[in-house]
């Protein structure tokens, strides 16, 4: 009888082990809508490749341009983990948010889809960041100076894809380590991936906390990547659309994410006579920072905006700017 037992015990141990890996198994994400709300962002992050967004102020309702970015890479990602991490919710209040606000409901109903509170402190535990964050104050630019950090941490512990809430996939990036060129000789940190543990990411924390300027915008960021990739390379510029190799770390070609500038951001926002193809694009910047609001999507509009939406965040066009027009109007209807 106690061998039965025993046997029996061993059954359950072993079939709990084995249903605890199918579930954070990237391939069965169908499975996983009802325990999506009981895995931890450990337990997800620890599954490896995950394209991470932030969002480090304090509003609960993701807008219409954060819902596109993360519908795209789940539509596009379909295998691996898309987590958003929103300095705003609690553990108390992240399992209720779905049924508070449109885009939760829209972004949880995505079987690849994670929506986790930002707990700083947390993610900065063992790295060069921690002391850093429980001594300085926060200041005029915090919320950039954060998320720069944020970034950071996390693709250090657990690797994979960080990309900026402005940014709408279009196709997957095939390299693992790489930096996003802006222009010719400077990177972007809108968007970056590298494994867990990569010494480059490391170096970048180092060097934040020594050359940190709270006072500077982009100084943890932009020029943080650009001053950090010039210790390895000489950095030249780009001809036509080839991307560039640093040791181990692919420098990719501005047409791969910024093919429209920043100075022509309103171009996004513009009717065109012939839509550009992007076929040499991974993703979008639709940089929401030089927009601050002022331009919305509005449907039927036909702007090149407008069709991406459609195109890449179908969900997200009809749920949040389509039925908007006929619905309350404000922070629905307005980008990020």
């Amino acid at each position: 009888m106690l061998r039965k037992i025993q046997i029996c015990l061993c059954f359950c141990f072993v079939s709990g082990i084995l249903y605890e890996i199918s579930l954070l198994s990237s391939c069965v994400f169908s499975y996983l809508p009802m325990a999506q709300h009981y895995l931890t962002p450990e337990q997800v992050l620890n599954l490896g490749k995950s394209i991470i967004f932030l969002e480090t102020t304090e509003r609960l309702e993701p807008p219409p341009l954060v819902s596109c970015s993360v519908e795209s890479a789940a539509r596009i990602y379909q295998d691996r983990p898309i987590i958003l991490f929103m300095r705003g919710l609690t553990n108390e209040t992240a399992l209720d948010m779905n049924t508070s606000y449109a885009a939760f409901s829209l972004l949880s109903s995505m079987k690849n889809v994670f929506i986790f509170p930002l707990q700083m402190e947390t993610v900065f535990q063992e790295t060069p960041l921690l002391q850093w964050y429980n001594q300085v104050s926060q200041e005029k630019n915090w919320v950039h100076v954060s998320s720069d950090a944020s970034r950071l941490a996390l693709i250090w512990k657990y690797g994979g894809i960080y990309m900026d809430t402005d940014v709408i996939s279009i196709r997957p990036i095939p390299q693992d380590s790489f930096l996003a060129a802006q222009k010719s000789r400077f990177s972007s940190n809108g968007i970056f991936g590298f494994p867990a543990r990569h010494k480059f990411i490391w170096d970048c924390m180092e060097n934040f906390v020594l050359k940190y300027n709270g006072n500077i915008w982009g100084n943890q960021g932009p020029f943080l990547m650009t001053r950090m990739l010039k210790t390895l390379c000489n950095l030249t510029d780009f001809q036509g659309t080839e991307d560039h190799s640093c040791q181990n770390i692919s420098f990719l070609n501005p047409q791969r994410f910024y093919p429209i500038p920043y100075p022509a951001w309103s171009r996004y926002y513009q009717v065109w006579d012939k839509s550009p193809s992007f076929n040499h694009s991974y993703a979008l910047h639709l940089w929401n920072f030089m927009n601050r609001n002022r331009k919305v999507v509005v449907a039927g509009s036909n702007t090149l905006a407008e069709k991406l939406y459609k195109t890449y965040c179908p969900t997200t066009y009809e749920d949040l700017i389509q039925n908007a027009k006929d619905g309350p109007t404000g922070s629905q209807i307005h980008l990020k």
